[in-house]
């Protein structure tokens, strides 16, 4: 492909060095605690509150199937967890998925990828979730349109200001949150199970054609990967964690299996206390739930809980995100600006503070969701391509190697892209005109890459 810098995939690249803080410029002062929450806060949005009902529907009101889908999700979610917690001891570097493309498969995709992740992923889920932010909020207080719009856009800026003043702080901030809103589902599901009527668990599965029960399962494969995605955004963060090769594939075990449990939980209590009709037909299960068990009042705590979880959600992606695009600056792949670090808050506030002012635009504009919805399947794509760079790793490894090796190779990195493979072919088959249009919008990043190749 023109374009493509092929000497990178004969380069062997340097030895990482958890210690090289005067070429990473950044400080490393995350730990394991902080990978773990880092991950399951960017995971945990409001998905968890609101698709168990779809997912439901689109296996005829099942449980058990249900239940195995969010399963298979997480197993999903967890075979490539561990390939990238091999990956992120190989290289802990700042913007981790970024840099495994550019190593293994040159500078042109890893350019797309970062393309894609500022212009529309990173920012566009930023976005959304600061919209999503203001119209929750809106069921305690009146806000007219602009208001609503301000809301957005101090949350996002709130946001940037933390992050700029230190990862440390960032982290900290990440931690409290992540842990109310565990705490608070997991408090919930309990609620709900020990409340709710545990008959209604055990519901007979609904007679179904075999065609439209696995599309319907492929359709709930979907949504509960939604809910699932974001785990990996912590491999952009590598660049700042103290021991990376120690606490990467251990916080990537644990945060997976403690996101798998809280999914688990929350759809076995949206289950007894409204049955599975009464969970499928609700938009909004989590608060549905909890006004008819307890009170139509405490539907007001699982909006607390969801503020919480959104601003969790957002702070999460500005934590680690930035990260891409100083990497990029540093290759001199994107505005030079962006590869400085703050010389006394220690963070690459240049890059934070874009990623701010982007995702604000495309708040105020409300251009996100359609390109969102567009590209994720492209993301998609990237992330099956960064695990692939395990291959490429493990033929170049020396005896001085990190000693971690994921568990089940290759198998385990090969179901991982060989699901990933299925779901953006499904897509690319099945909705055409919008896959075309996600490739566009990632190739509009072809003038950029000559540009700065160049430069």
């Amino acid at each position: 492909m023109p374009g493509f810098d092929l000497s990178v995939i004969s380069r062997p690249p340097a030895a990482p060095s958890g210690s090289s803080l005067a070429d990473q410029g950044l400080r490393r002062v995350l730990g394991l605690r902080d990978l773990v929450l880092l991950i399951v806060g960017t995971v945990i949005g409001s998905g968890i509150f609101l698709v168990p009902g779809v997912v439901l529907k689109d296996v005829g009101n099942s449980l058990p199937i249900a239940l195995s889908v969010w399963l298979l999700g997480g197993v999903l979610s967890l075979l490539g967890a561990l390939t990238y917690g091999e990956l992120s001891a190989t290289r802990p570097e700042a913007g981790g998925l970024y840099v495994y493309i550019r190593d293994c498969f040159g500078r042109f995709p890893a350019f797309l990828f970062g393309w894609v992740l500022f212009f529309v992923v990173s920012t566009g889920s930023i976005a959304t979730l600061a919209v999503a932010f203001s119209n929750y909020l809106g069921e305690f207080v009146v806000l007219g349109v602009w208001t609503a719009k301000l809301v957005s856009l101090s949350m996002i800026a709130i946001i940037a200001v933390v992050n700029v003043l230190g990862t440390r702080r960032s982290a900290n901030l990440q931690n409290v949150t992540t842990a109310i809103k565990v705490a608070a589902i997991v408090g919930f599901a309990g609620l709900l199970l020990w409340s709710g009527n545990h008959m209604q668990l055990h519901t007979a599965i609904a007679p179904m054609s075999l065609s439209s029960r696995l599309s319907g399962i492929g359709l709930a494969l979907v949504s509960v990967l939604w809910a699932y995605e974001g785990w990996q955004y912590a491999t952009f963060a590598a660049g700042e964690t103290a021991n990376p090769r120690r606490d990467f594939p251990l916080a990537f075990l644990v945060g997976v299996f403690v996101l798998i449990t809280v999914y688990l939980l929350a759809n076995l209590g949206y289950v007894a206390a409204l049955g599975t009709e009464g969970a499928a037909n609700s938009n909004r299960v989590a608060a549905t739930a909890l006004a008819t068990v307890v009170s139509p009042l405490s539907a007001k705590a699982v909006t607390i809980v969801i503020l919480i979880s959104i601003f969790s959600a957002a702070h999460s992606i500005a934590l680690t995100a930035p990260r891409v695009y100083y990497a990029m600056a540093k290759d001199g792949l994107f505005f030079h600006q962006l590869a400085q670090v703050h010389p006394r808050f220690g963070t690459p506030a240049f890059a934070i503070a874009a990623t701010a002012l982007w995702a604000s635009l495309l708040a105020a504009t409300g251009t996100f969701e359609q390109l969102l919805t567009y590209v994720i399947f492209v993301g998609w794509s990237f992330y099956a391509l960064a695990a692939a760079s395990i291959f490429v790793y493990r033929k170049r490894e020396t005896a001085a190697s990190p000693r971690y090796r994921v568990l089940g190779y290759p198998w385990t990195p090969l179901i991982f892209i060989a699901a990933v493979a299925a779901f953006v072919l499904n897509t690319i088959f099945s909705q055409p005109t919008r896959a075309a249009i996600g490739i566009a919008v990632v190739l509009t990043g072809l003038p950029g890459y000559l540009i700065w190749r160049r430069g």
